[in-house]
């Protein structure tokens, strides 16, 4: 099968996070705002071509003052930094339905390769004729590799915020007419 275009169907996609809180639990959220360029033939990625971007002032922790502080320059600097992006470089399939998908991720400024886990999760029509195809990824990067090292210091000891953060995407895109 030759390569496609698929427009994301942001109304059926997600890109949620999660990071450790005060060393005891997980906080998550989501942005509400992304866009995707996919070129693939669904069934076999390894040659795809793949850019995500985020707007990163569409954070949404379910908390106001929380998601204005991620916004402000103690985190992503939404003023300098409106998006954050990902362009995939290299693809490896590891199983079937399964990849390794690296790529630059640029975050504030920075950018870095990152690798993230994408299962290709199936095909077909909707009601109305319109054919489908789903992803999911998730991976994970440090924070701090990007600049965003706002943190402090608990009486306990350790930090309120931790530096990893797990990212999951749910993805649903539609041939490009």
């Amino acid at each position: 099968m030759t390569k496609t275009k698929w427009a994301l169907d942001t109304a059926h996609s997600s890109v949620d996070f999660s990071v450790r809180h005060m060393m005891i639990a997980n906080v998550k959220g989501s942005f509400n705002n992304f866009n995707a360029t996919i070129e693939a033939d669904p069934t076999d990625l390894t040659n795809a071509t793949i850019e995500f971007s985020i707007e990163t002032g569409s954070v949404d922790t379910r908390n106001q003052d929380r998601d204005g502080h991620l916004v402000s320059a103690d985190f992503f600097d939404v003023e300098n930094h409106p998006t954050m992006n990902f362009r995939a470089t290299d693809i490896e399939k590891t199983d079937e339905g399964e990849y390794n998908v690296t790529g630059d991720l640029t975050l504030r400024g920075v950018t870095k390769p990152e690798t993230f886990v994408v299962t290709f999760e199936g095909q077909g029509k909707d009601p109305w004729g319109n054919e489908k195809v789903g992803f999911s990824a998730s991976g994970s990067i440090n924070r701090s590799d990007y600049g965003l090292v706002w943190n402090a210091a608990l009486e306990t000891g350790g930090v309120l915020v931790g530096d990893k953060v797990k990212i999951n995407l749910q993805i649903q895109a539609a041939k490009a007419e």
